[in-house]
């Protein structure tokens, strides 16, 4: 017999090793000895009050052996001579894409501008240390995409886009921990996804894929409404009948591409706005209620806000504890930041983008005679600008937060984890008013929800840019573009996505669309 039952457990039972059974036995009055092997279906801290609970949902098995493989089993074949579908891009989006093809019976062909996990390293050394930005390989572009070095956070509001525990049940297939499998908000960490990520690669190549990288697509042949073939930057080109588009949403070249070949775009709204860092122990002592150190037990603490300012949401955006800040430029002469955490989330600081929301019908006037790329070049205006501010290099402009709420520059920052480095500048003045205004009373708000985050201890870093695409590739009931029948705009690039779950929920989808009547 197998029952669910859900259990609360207080920080001291926590601390006990078959809490579990003892707890699960007393709720279902039986004996212990009963109880063959429980199952954690889901795990959740509720700090909302002093007494800090941990929230179980368990599966008790009562005179049962637990099941020993997993309800979910990938079934990949030798798919080398099977007929091809094309994939532009090998973020989330492009490797489950190809994962899905290979077990529908067709051969994914990747094509990825950027390189594979092992070689970015280099590229984002240059950047951190070197400020050099290769626009082929960074923090977005490369093996896995943004996600690889970007955090590898799981969460998502997207549960009726697909199958969740599946994209789970994968992760840990090729790899990742199980945990992640029971976490309310789970994470794999940006130390350990690039060893997941390189054993997707290494499944897709063994059932006979094909996975091209440093190969930057520059152009597009089509005919009677079709892509025929594909261009390449080194002059070679491929033939092509069906093909996924998951370049994600910092592809800018993609976008203009489309624009230049007068194939359908729309502009979307987005969000825009900075990173805050504070010293981690600031939010553990918020969250947790604690004057010290938080419990070994419980994770660095994280946060999630949300306020609206005059019409706009101001909110919190990939909240980071115990990670970095870290430079996302994709091109040289601007400055972007993103955030990441390791793992273990042990690092001093904690980080978050904190953005306003961008109204592409109403924000954007100044920027209407670039039509449907009116939001990219807001985007890129503003990059540009923290460029300069920062000393035209990798470092970031910043700002103490009670400094950029009152108005005034910092005479000094305080530390950060943003190896290029911070300069203090006046973001208060520098920040478009749509954005800066509303971000300094979004912080005085949050201040007062959470008591003890407005503080001179935490920085603003600009400019936290690239939180979704400011364009959309529309397509049909088909997820075929509604001008271009054989191409299936895909993932966040595509305006489908917002995460790693939800981009690669979606390339499933377009590859399942796209293998149909091939």
């Amino acid at each position: 017999m197998v029952k669910d039952i859900q259990l609360r457990i207080t920080l001291k039972e926590e601390e006990i090793s078959d809490i579990l059974i003892i707890k699960s036995a007393h709720a279902l009055n039986i004996d212990k000895e009963d109880i063959s092997g429980i199952k954690v279906l889901r795990k959740s801290i509720d700090a909302r009050k002093p007494k800090i609970i941990f929230n179980y949902k368990v599966a008790v098995y009562i005179r049962e052996s637990l099941p020993k493989t997993s309800e979910y089993q990938f079934d990949y074949k030798d798919i080398s001579k099977a007929k091809p579908i094309h994939i532009i891009g090998f973020g989330p989006a492009g490797m489950y894409a190809a994962l899905r093809c290979i077990e529908l019976g067709f051969k994914p062909i990747v094509l990825e501008r950027g390189k594979n996990v092992k070689d970015r390293r280099r590229d984002l050394k240059a950047i951190n240390q070197d400020h050099f930005v290769n626009e082929d390989s960074n923090y977005c572009f490369g093996e896995g995409g943004a996600g690889t070095y970007s955090d590898g956070k799981l969460y998502t509001r997207s549960l009726k886009r697909g199958d969740v525990r599946r994209i789970f049940e994968n992760l840990v297939f090729h790899g990742a921990t199980d945990q992640i499998l029971v976490d309310a908000h789970p994470h794999i960490g940006t130390n350990k996804l690039p060893k997941v990520v390189q054993n997707i690669r290494e499944t897709i190549l063994k059932f006979g894929g094909e996975i091209h990288f440093e190969t930057r697509v520059s152009d597009f042949t089509i005919k009677n409404n079709q892509i025929k073939a594909i261009q390449f930057q080194n002059g070679e080109e491929m033939a092509v009948e069906k093909v996924i588009l998951a370049t994600g949403h910092s592809a800018r070249d993609i976008f203009y591409l489309l624009h230049k070949k007068h194939i359908v775009l729309e502009a979307k709204s987005f969000a825009m706005g900075v990173r805050v860092e504070h010293p981690q122990h600031i939010i553990d002592s918020i969250q947790y209620h604690c004057s010290g150190e938080r419990h070994e037990l419980l994770p660095a603490a994280s946060y999630s806000l949300v306020q609206q300012v005059n019409n706009r949401g101001v909110y919190s955006f990939c909240m980071c504890p115990g990670g970095f800040i870290v430079p996302a430029a994709t091109d040289n002469g601007e400055v972007v930041v993103n955030g990441m955490s390791p793992s273990k989330r042990n690092n001093l600081f904690a980080n978050s983008g904190i953005v306003v929301e961008i109204n592409a019908d109403i924000d954007l006037h100044k920027y209407e005679k670039f039509g449907v790329l009116k939001g990219l070049e807001y985007q890129k205006n503003l990059e540009k600008l923290a460029f300069t501010a920062g000393g035209r290099s990798q470092v970031a402009p910043a700002q103490r937060l009670t400094d950029f709420v009152e108005g005034k520059l910092s005479n000094d920052l305080n530390p950060t984890s943003y190896q290029p480095g911070l300069n203090s500048a006046p973001l208060h003045s520098l920040l478009p008013k749509l954005i800066g205004s509303r971000l300094r009373k979004g912080f005085e708000a949050f201040g007062q929800k959470m008591k003890g985050y407005y503080t001179e201890e935490a920085n603003i870093v600009g400019v936290e840019s690239r939180t979704s695409s400011p364009v959309s590739i529309p397509r049909n009931e088909h997820l075929a573009h509604p001008q271009i029948s054989n191409l299936y705009p895909c993932g966040e690039g595509g305006g489908y996505a917002g995460g790693i779950v939800s981009a690669a929920m979606d390339g499933e989808r377009c590859a399942e669309a796209a293998s149909q009547n091939l």
